[in-house]
């Protein structure tokens, strides 16, 4: 995506290219590397970046929702199907949710939750 958006930037194209156009290039791309392109879409870069979004920049639910143009109301709850998938892997084995020896989770500097990444 990142390579994406910098040969827009370099190509200075500001009109005429559409989902339609990226997804046909984004499937031949998948072909020339020998990955089945069925299974992807244009939702794969919106659930990725969701995903990213509240992960890796910790976005809150309320935040992306705004981005994204989705309700607030959280009446629907749209954003649960693009945060958590059955195509996921887990960040960590059931087993180890109660696990007595696991370090405990503590305030974290940097995002202020209680997470792992402190």
């Amino acid at each position: 995506m990142r390579a994406l958006a910098a040969w827009f930037d370099e190509s200075q194209i500001a009109t005429g290219y559409s989902s339609e156009q990226f997804l046909e290039l984004f499937r031949n791309n998948l072909l020339n590397i020998n990955i089945d392109p069925a299974p992807y879409g244009t939702h794969s870069f919106r659930q990725g970046g969701c995903q990213y979004l509240h992960i890796e920049r910790r976005w809150p639910l309320r935040r992306i929702c705004e981005w994204d143009g989705w309700s607030t109301e959280f009446t629907n709850m749209t954003i649960v199907k693009y945060l958590i998938s059955s195509n996921n892997d887990p960040a960590e084995p059931r087993d180890h949710f109660f696990n007595p020896n696991q370090c405990p989770a503590i305030k974290c500097p940097h995002c202020g939750r209680c997470c792992l990444c402190a």
